[in-house]
């Protein structure tokens, strides 16, 4: 792979990752609620989700999975509805300033399997990818490590736009004053993961 092509995936990924989504949403709102800490792991939890999926891509289920309408469909409803059940569960979450209080009924454990979730029951990440990495495999040139290029540019442009997306959620927790506006923005982002839910269950498999 030149540096060239890479510098050109390098800019797509990028475009890709900076764009709001499911995990964008999920490490802001974590990051509100749970401090630096919480969203640390939300972002770990992120990139299991997505090394997964680049791992499955690299071993050529990702084509299978594209081609396959019906395990689409499940994993899209899948993703739908749990989006749509964080959304519930965030929207009826008590507006509490107290972190240590917050992060002892959610442990950052479970804010990692939260976000692993999020990332895997998203059909439209895996499709994407199979149909995006193919495009950057140069045939003379050995894929194995070309995959692993791309699987690790993808992981670390990730993080970092995470880590970005962190910092302005501990930014925007630093405004809040009482827990009136916490409950407010627990309902903002609520509905936010309410929509996206609702967004990919509206989703149709590309052809």
């Amino acid at each position: 792979m030149t540096i060239e092509w890479w510098l050109t995936y390098l800019l797509t990924t990028s475009v890709l990752s900076l764009s709001p989504g499911s995990g964008a949403i999920n490490t802001m709102s974590t990051g509100i609620s749970h401090g630096y800490r919480g969203a640390a792991a939300s972002i770990c939890g992120l990139q299991v989700g997505l090394s997964l999926h680049i791992m499955l891509v690299g071993i050529g289920l990702g084509a299978l999975f594209s081609q396959s309408l019906l395990a689409f469909e499940i994993v899209k409803w899948a993703g739908a509805a749990y989006l749509v059940w964080l959304g519930i569960q965030q929207w009826r979450s008590a507006g509490s300033l107290d972190l240590q209080a917050v992060a002892k009924a959610m442990p950052r454990r479970r804010l990692f399997k939260r976000a692993v979730l999020v990332n895997l029951t998203n059909p439209k990440s895996i499709v994407f990818l199979a149909a995006l990495f193919p495009q950057f495999i140069l045939p003379h040139q050995p894929q194995a490590a070309q995959y692993l290029i791309l699987g690790v540019t993808t992981v670390v442009v990730d993080i970092i736009v995470m880590i970005g997306y962190a910092m302005l959620a501990t930014r925007i927790a630093g405004w809040i004053k009482g827990p009136k506006q916490m409950k407010l923005l627990n309902r903002i982002f609520g509905s936010l993961f309410m929509a996206v839910g609702a967004l990919l269950a509206s989703a149709r498999k590309m052809a």
